[in-house]
């Protein structure tokens, strides 16, 4: 079954130290990816379809911008993503890690992401198969226990997806994240509560009291989980991932 994480409204938001984590992720753990000289992140893609003259209308560039757009969303929960990719991929666009509050060790993250341009929007049933698949095709530091799958998708998740998921011996998990970064939902199914999200629930933070404003928090016993916002000195955020690898 799907994890019952009721939305409830945050008041007050209290920040939870994490602990420092260490790990021993080579590049050869990335050594399915494919280099990419052209953009590693957000400013660098803008910068690179300025020069190039990419089409901001064609599926190459809102789908590139959809990803760097999910990285920036997750990150700001603690992860560490890199975008990979490249042929047989099984359809990966970020790997990395996270630590949560409840593992000794940071869990392995992969990640799919489907943007509004993409035939489903990632709410068919047909993309929970694919997000399975990946687990098979991730590379050798993102198999066996202690590996999450997420689904980032700019539509909130139908019944069907709910129901997938559910079904699924895979631990998996549903962000819906809009176009602007911010992300309004997110659920997970069983599996994924054992492999190290029990004890997280979902909330929902009001900026300035404006119902208009919500945004889902995570929770720990009943403390909003820490937030990386880009200080490199921070190191309550996940282990970068050891790569120099990324998606064409």
């Amino acid at each position: 079954m799907l994890s019952a994480c009721p939305q409830r409204r945050i008041v007050r938001v209290v920040q939870q130290s994490a602990r420092r984590f260490s790990t021993n992720l080579s590049s050869d753990d990335v050594s399915r990816t494919q280099r990419n000289t052209h953009h590693h992140d957000m400013t660098s893609f803008l910068s690179y379809a300025s020069r190039t003259n990419l089409d901001p209308t064609s599926n190459v560039y809102a789908g590139t911008y959809f990803e760097y757009t999910a990285q920036g969303a997750l990150e700001s929960w603690g992860m560490s993503l890199k975008r990979i990719g490249g042929i047989n991929d099984y359809g990966i666009d970020l790997l990395g890690t996270w630590a949560v509050p409840s593992m000794p060790q940071p869990l392995k993250i992969i990640v799919q992401c489907k943007s509004s341009t993409s035939k489903s929007g990632g709410k068919g049933p047909a993309n929970t198969r694919e997000l399975e698949g990946s687990f098979v095709g991730a590379p050798q530091g993102w198999r066996g226990s202690g590996v999450l799958a997420l689904l980032v998708s700019q539509r909130a998740a139908t019944k069907a997806v709910r129901e997938a998921f559910a079904r699924s011996r895979w631990p998996m998990g549903y962000v819906y994240c809009t176009s602007n970064g911010k992300i309004l939902q997110m659920l997970w199914n069983k599996k994924a509560e054992e492999e190290g999200l029990a004890g997280i629930d979902v909330g929902v933070k009001y900026d300035g009291g404006d119902v208009d404003e919500k945004e889902v928090v995570l929770t720990w016993r009943g403390h909003v989980l820490p937030t990386w916002k880009g200080d490199p000195n921070d190191h309550t955020r996940s282990p970068p991932v050891d790569s120099t690898d990324s998606k064409q």
